[in-house]
């Protein structure tokens, strides 16, 4: 699965995008999210509040608890204002 950093998420984890694949028993996004936490010092200062961190899949806002599925791409992002 493809997955992008978005604004301060990617500053924190110094990548803008990678490739991964899925361990087994990761199916949601907020399970992906939590794995992701746990990949290293860069990663969890990224997900360290998770609820704040928001997630589209193939361009689609997705909640924590959407399962992943098919997506090819996922994104990771601060909370967005309109203007």
């Amino acid at each position: 699965m493809k997955v992008l950093y978005f604004a301060w998420v990617r500053e924190r984890i110094g990548l803008e995008a990678e490739e991964i694949d899925l361990p087994q028993g990761v199916a949601t996004v907020a399970e992906l999210a939590a794995f992701l936490g746990a990949r290293g010092e860069g990663y969890a200062h990224a997900f360290e509040n998770p609820r704040i961190v928001r997630a589209a899949l193939d361009r689609r806002h997705a909640k924590p608890d959407t399962p992943l599925g098919g997506a090819r791409e996922i994104a990771f992002f601060p909370p967005m204002t309109g203007g």
